[in-house]
């Protein structure tokens, strides 16, 4: 969109929060760069010059404008919303793989040389995958000073930073103050816990929490997940350890508490709880599509900006997808709690109930069959599908391809059209994901008239490419818990 010149510069002047992180808009007098909807007076036309990313505004020498921090403006939702290797590549870096593993480890996870990966960000971004993991190590570095107590030296380590040198030169640069002024103008009180720390998440407007939080709520899993104090919790794996985030909506942003036991995942933490509540689509694009439809019109109307709730591991999605095959959501639960207490990894949570981090494929992969209180069948199928992950087979992380891990899990026996597209839907982020056999859809159908399982799929091509989020709403006709916000 930053080629259209025309465009931004009526989103600039409207101030339309809709194109947060869509574009950056710099201004040529000031050498500042802000978001569109920066409340400050718009620039003159011909001051003005954009870009795809705040990666490539900085690396063009501007810095963030200090009243729009326009470092935490919503991800762009091109990302989640394509298959194609740069958007893949974008997911990783946000889910830290080059601050962990570098470009090489980047390209490697990609299958494509490090020259190649280089060349087509920069093409789409306007910088390399270097630029863009330094402006997300630059918002990481602002958090933990405005949030935290911690000693600059420790805080430019968690934020991924070699060395304290290059940390005061970012901060510098980027937000021209220095670590210690950003402190000191910090709003509020610092976190005096080391790991506690506080977090506004934003997203844009319309949000529609109910379907949510009440899916996350209604399908969790005791000991891993919980609804406390109208908050969803759960426990989280992560690079260097592992973490507790608390979740609550609140007007404008999801208030977000994060306790981690190494705060160099802060930025993976971050990214997977944004998937987690697809914080970074486009609502008004998904809603005015749907809208079109007739019998989808006023399901629309009544729940703007409904979201497709997501997961913060593909991995564990997955087992619970094989464990809910052909059975209630309370057996599916139920199933998934014995898992976790044989073979989760025990953790420590002093503010609520969470005891285990969901088991890894690698600690399923020496599951006993004889234990599950499940049909044979079932059990091949999570065995296979075990293996698969566990022998690195079978990638459901941030950059998968999503057409050929469709197939991989095709492949898998056991796996029906019902699992892939649930997995393709909540694990890898499809937007276009749809389950026509699925019981909720062919409830909805028959409640609106749609016809059986051949005029379900024909209708709903006009609603590509968000056929997941078509989904939320055909579910949404049914009585359900998922379909509730849960009772505080």
């Amino acid at each position: 969109m930053h080629e259209d010149f025309e465009g931004c510069v009526r989103a600039v002047l409207s101030k339309d929060a809709r194109f947060d992180g869509w574009f950056y808009t710099a201004v040529v007098t000031t050498r500042i760069y802000c978001r569109p909807s920066c409340p400050g007076v718009p620039p003159k036309r011909r001051n003005m010059r954009f870009y795809p990313s705040a990666a490539a505004a900085q690396q063009a020498g501007f810095r963030a404008c200090k009243r729009c921090r326009p470092d935490a403006s919503p991800g762009s939702p091109l990302w989640n919303e394509r298959a194609d290797l740069v958007a893949r590549a974008m997911r990783l870096i946000a889910d830290g793989v080059v601050d962990t593993e570098g470009v090489r480890g980047l390209a490697d996870r990609l299958g494509y040389s490090v020259r190649q990966i280089e060349r087509q960000v920069f093409a789409e971004l306007g910088a390399g995958p270097l630029a863009v993991a330094r402006a997300q190590r630059a918002q990481t570095a602002r958090t933990l000073i405005e949030t935290t107590t911690l000693p600059m030296t420790e805080l430019a380590l968690a934020a991924g930073f070699g060395s304290i040198r290059t940390f005061n030169d970012t901060v510098r640069a980027v937000f021209a103050l220095s670590p210690t002024e950003l402190r000191a103008r910090a709003k509020g009180k610092p976190s005096a816990a080391a790991g506690a720390i506080p977090l506004r998440l934003p997203y844009r407007r319309p949000l529609c929490p109910d379907n949510l939080f009440g899916h996350l709520v209604a399908t969790g899993v005791p000991g891993v997940e919980e609804w406390r104090d109208g908050a969803y919790r759960r426990t989280m794996r992560l690079p260097h350890g592992h973490g507790v985030v608390a979740l609550r909506p609140e007007d404008g942003h999801i208030a977000c508490r994060l306790t981690l036991t190494d705060l160099r995942d802060l930025p993976a933490a971050t990214s997977r709880c944004r998937r987690l509540l697809d914080l970074d689509a486009d609502p008004v694009a998904v809603d005015d599509q749907l809208a079109t439809d007739p019998l989808l019109a006023p399901l629309v109307a009544a729940a703007p900006g409904r979201r497709v709730p997501r997961t913060v591991d593909g991995a564990e999605f997955a087992v619970r997808a094989v464990l809910g095959q052909q059975v209630s959501t309370a057996a599916a639960r139920t199933h998934a709690a014995r898992l976790v207490v044989a073979h989760g990894t025990p953790v420590e949570d002093p503010e609520g109930g969470l005891t285990h981090l969901f088991p890894s494929p690698e600690a399923l992969a020496g599951l006993d069959p004889e234990t599950l209180a499940m049909p044979r069948s079932r059990r091949r199928t999570l065995l296979g599908l075990v293996d698969a992950l566990a022998g690195g087979g079978l990638d459901l992380g941030a950059g998968s391809d999503w057409a050929g891990t469709r197939a991989a899990l095709s492949a898998l026996p056991g796996f029906g059209p019902w699992t892939v597209e649930s997995i393709a839907m909540r694990a890898l982020g499809d937007p276009d994901a749809f389950l026509p056999t699925d019981l909720g859809i062919k409830y909805a159908a028959e409640t609106l008239g749609l016809g059986g399982q051949a005029a379900i799929v024909s209708r709903s091509a006009a609603w590509r490419p968000w056929r997941a989020y078509a989904t939320q709403h055909l579910w949404a006709t049914g009585d359900h818990a998922i379909n509730r916000m849960p009772a505080a």
